[in-house]
């Protein structure tokens, strides 16, 4: 199964899937949620695969949600004030209640639902969790260590793989759309890297999945303003250059081979003991006797 390569194509669907406008987002529809046993797998399926879905309101999504909402058994979300499990619908980002969706506010369709069945039509076997943690405007600078959001995220994983089912639950990878905030300023564009590089370590190292993959979305270049237009595309180009950034982060980082400089011993020749006889007159007593 080349996981890696199925990840990284279906990047493309998880960008083209976020470019998102600015509509009005109707309420949710058609409650209530359909509450979910996560411990147990649907039949069928052998493991419980875990996403996290990060950053700002393309991945919280806005807009119109169909009409009859997705009831996928393979297909799970956590809600995310509850951390209750319930069978995955747009909006995955609800904040109001599970019941009658009261308390909600503008999420709509993102792009984490497309992507878990894009994911779901590639892996027969495997439940997918989602877990929302997106929150509109949200620069990077709240997704940093000690920041709520980033804590909330590390607990919300963590959590999910206590509520799984044992020995067969595994987080497999964090998708992020975020950038609109950065390209506020030159400034802040010019410290996203930087900045990009480190949420990637530290969530690696906070889950002890140092190969986790991050799957970074561009954000859409729409606006009428020229010039807020040529932001977002340097934000673009900091999130298209990311594997480069880390491929030049692990080279930095690799330890420099030592080589240890020992003087040659000197060969001491054994001793032959008086009392034994050479060893081709020992063996040719062995051969006689």
């Amino acid at each position: 199964m080349q996981r890696p390569r199925l990840l990284l194509a279906l990047a493309l669907l998880f960008a083209l899937s976020a470019l998102a406008q600015r509509v009005q987002t109707p309420p949710p529809n058609k409650p209530p949620l359909t509450p979910v046993d996560i411990s147990r797998l649907p039949a069928g399926t052998e493991a419980l695969e875990v996403y996290l879905l990060m950053g700002q309101s393309n991945m919280k999504g806005r807009g119109v949600m169909p009409e009859e909402p997705l009831r996928d058994p393979r297909i799970v979300m956590m809600h995310l004030k509850t951390d209750e499990w319930f069978l995955a619908r747009h909006p995955l980002h609800l904040v109001g209640s599970p019941v009658d969706f009261k308390g909600h506010d503008n999420a709509g369709v993102g792009p984490g639902l497309a992507f878990a069945q894009a994911i779901e039509a590639k892996l027969d076997r495997v439940r997918i969790a989602l877990v929302p943690c997106a929150v509109g405007g949200t620069p990077i600078s709240r997704w940093a260590a000690g920041q709520r959001l980033y804590d909330d995220c590390v607990r919300k994983a963590k959590l999910a793989l206590v509520q799984g089912p044992a020995g067969k639950t595994h987080i497999r990878a964090a998708l992020w759309l975020q950038g609109e905030a950065e390209s506020r300023s030159e400034e802040l564009i010019a410290a996203y890297p930087a900045a990009l590089s480190d949420l990637v370590d530290r969530l690696r190292a906070d889950l002890a999945l140092p190969n986790l993959p991050f799957i970074a979305s561009t954000v859409g270049e729409m606006r009428v303003d020229a010039e807020l237009n040529g932001k977002l595309a340097a934000v673009n180009r900091v999130l298209l250059d990311l594997p480069n950034q880390r491929n030049a982060h692990r080279l930095r980082r690799r330890p420099r081979p030592e080589v240890a400089h020992r003087r040659p011993r000197p060969l001491r020749r054994r001793r032959a003991r008086a009392d034994r006889p050479p060893l081709r007159r020992r063996l040719s007593r062995a051969a006689r006797g």
